[in-house]
């Protein structure tokens, strides 16, 4: 992120843009973060819900796809970004206060496949705002400035659990919810009025007319799906991992949070030298690595016996998510240049559904062969991305660098 002459650093630092959306993704991390574990305690506390009927909660999160890709076609075809950004969080918003004042079962499922799903595409549309200034701007260090922007988001996700942990038990849950709220609707402060036009670049090869559109959003669809593959793990490891190690392994409450804590740690350290690698060797290369790193780790997990193969199993993914985050979205938009709205809506959309699939597949395979083997099922799934990357990467080699 440091080189001369061209610093991601520096050109973050210069831009009032960047670093506003720095200041963005780093409350809404905040936000979100503090409040999505604390949920299912809320549904079941607050809300007198059966734990079963709880844990489909997140299962909402397979409306995230359709909002992301609505909203991403309306950003494609309006002459400024920013606009839909500030929609989605004013809806956010509006969907956390009715989650912290909701008194019905059925409200916070109807709440977040809603309001929640089209709030949490402001992030897509705040990267598709970035790529147009970096078009209009380009520079050589494309790569470092998403990943540097994006280090935000993960500095949110390591702050945000630990003060919603505290914030909920000294003021309630429901009050959690409200800050929430605020931190939302706080991520547009930073901008004030600044506009982002849309950049439509002229030198786009046109669409054959015979071709349908979802034929030309193929490879940006197929990128999404085996990103999902990939990513499937993360669920089952935060739900059952800390399970495993209390009730296997034995071991204790405090070596368990360094356990859950050191992966994303060692993400935001490795966010700028993934984006550095993709900017020398290409992004897609630098991706099926990423691939490798996490079948490495799904792998740990599956076969650990002590707590020191359970952090390796976390390094290892760790780089896993390090090239999902400072790469993905930009790869995701090379992949669908006529519309980059649509890609980071369709892309973004791929860690919620990842959630929702690997929560049904870590019940599912841990009733059926129990722990630590249930991880050999993402491994699998994630040996099956990592030749999907390989194939993708030769094929759109053309379009991704």
């Amino acid at each position: 992120m440091f080189d001369r002459p061209e610093s991601a650093l520096r050109i973050v630092v210069r831009s009032r843009f960047y670093r506003s959306a720095f200041l963005s993704l780093l409350i809404a991390g905040i936000g979100t973060s503090a409040a999505t574990p604390q949920l299912t305690l809320f549904l079941v506390k607050e809300l007198g819900t059966p734990l079963p009927v709880a844990g489909l909660y997140y299962v909402t999160n397979l409306a995230a796809p359709i909002a992301g890709f609505l909203l991403g076609r309306l950003s494609d075809r309006s002459p400024e970004r920013m606009f839909w950004f500030r929609l989605c969080a004013v809806i956010g918003t509006l969907g956390w206060l009715a989650m912290a004042l909701a008194n019905s079962v059925w409200l916070p499922f109807v709440i977040s496949a809603v309001a929640l799903s089209i709030g949490g595409g402001a992030m897509a549309q705040l990267f598709a705002a970035c790529r147009d200034d970096l078009s209009r701007h380009p520079t050589k260090a494309d790569n470092r400035v998403v990943a540097a922007i994006r280090m935000a988001f993960t500095v949110g996700w390591m702050l945000g659990p630990v003060l919603g942990s505290w914030f909920g038990g000294v003021f309630g849950l429901r009050a959690l919810l409200v800050a929430t709220a605020v931190c939302v609707f706080a991520q547009m402060i930073p901008f004030g009025r600044q506009r982002i036009e849309r950049y439509d670049d002229l030198t786009l090869a046109p669409r054959p007319a015979n071709r349908r559109q979802i034929d030309h959003m193929m490879p940006l669809l197929i990128f999404t799906a085996v990103c999902v593959l990939a990513m499937t793990g993360d669920t089952i490891k935060f739900g059952y991992l800390p399970i495993y190690m209390a009730d296997e392994l034995h071991i204790s409450d405090s070596l368990r949070g360094a356990v859950i804590g050191i992966q994303p740690l060692l993400e935001l350290l490795m966010l700028p030298l993934v984006a550095r690698l993709a900017d020398r060797f290409g992004a897609m290369p630098v991706m099926t690595g990423g691939a490798v790193l996490g079948l490495a780790g799904n792998l740990a997990y599956a076969t650990s016996t002590s707590v020191g193969t359970l952090f390796l199993g976390q390094a290892l993914t760790a780089g896993l998510w390090a090239c999902v985050g400072a790469l993905g979205v930009s790869i995701a938009q090379q992949l669908y240049p006529e519309g980059v709205g649509t890609a980071s809506g369709v892309f973004l959309s791929a860690i919620p559904v990842s959630s929702a699939i690997g929560g049904a597949i870590g019940g599912l395979g841990v009733a059926a062969i129990g722990l630590p083997q249930v991880f050999f099922i993402p491994a699998a799934l994630t040996a099956l991305a990592t030749v999907a990357f390989v194939v993708l990467s030769v094929r759109t080699k053309r379009l991704i660098h």
